[in-house]
């Protein structure tokens, strides 16, 4: 059953091909970091669980600062690729997972404070929500607005 598990995924994705899956893959972990983040920092907020606020030389080191890290690790490494026809689900993954760490804090590099808990920062989860909707609906409807053109093309 566990083997089952790991592979349901991969033969789910076989059918799409490589720029399908790298967008379902980043799409997926952009999603699960942003819900996975605003509940961390709730957590650390109301000082529930073991997470706490990183910081380096008193200084509180934000989130955003890993997300664009990982973004440009994962933007070096793609510039390197030697056009695989492999999808690259890890580079999707860092590639997601940081995007949404950056969203989560975009009002903080908006206004150049640290409004995460400020009015001013519902403005990041505007614009994730935006992302998650707007991604997830062009996902789902590609398959419907590719066959309407191609029956356009005919």
């Amino acid at each position: 059953m566990l083997h089952d598990l790991k592979t349901r995924p991969q033969a789910a994705l076989a059918h799409l091909n490589r720029r399908q899956q790298t967008a379902l893959t980043s799409w997926s972990a952009f999603t699960a970091t942003f819900v996975a983040v605003r509940g961390i920092t709730y957590a650390i907020k109301d000082n529930v669980g073991p997470f706490h606020n990183v910081t380096l030389g008193g200084e509180h080191i934000h989130h955003y600062m890993w997300g664009i890290g990982m973004v440009a690790t994962a933007g070096g490494i793609a510039l390197q690729d030697q056009d695989t026809k492999d999808p690259h689900t890890a580079l999707a993954i860092v590639y997601g997972s940081g995007l949404a760490l950056i969203v989560d804090e975009f009002a903080e590099l908006l206004d150049l404070q640290d409004v995460y808990w400020a009015k001013q920062g519902r403005v990041s989860v505007d614009i994730a929500i935006a992302v998650i909707a707007t991604g997830g609906s062009y996902l789902a409807a590609r398959p419907f607005w590719h066959r309407l053109v191609k029956g356009r093309t005919r």
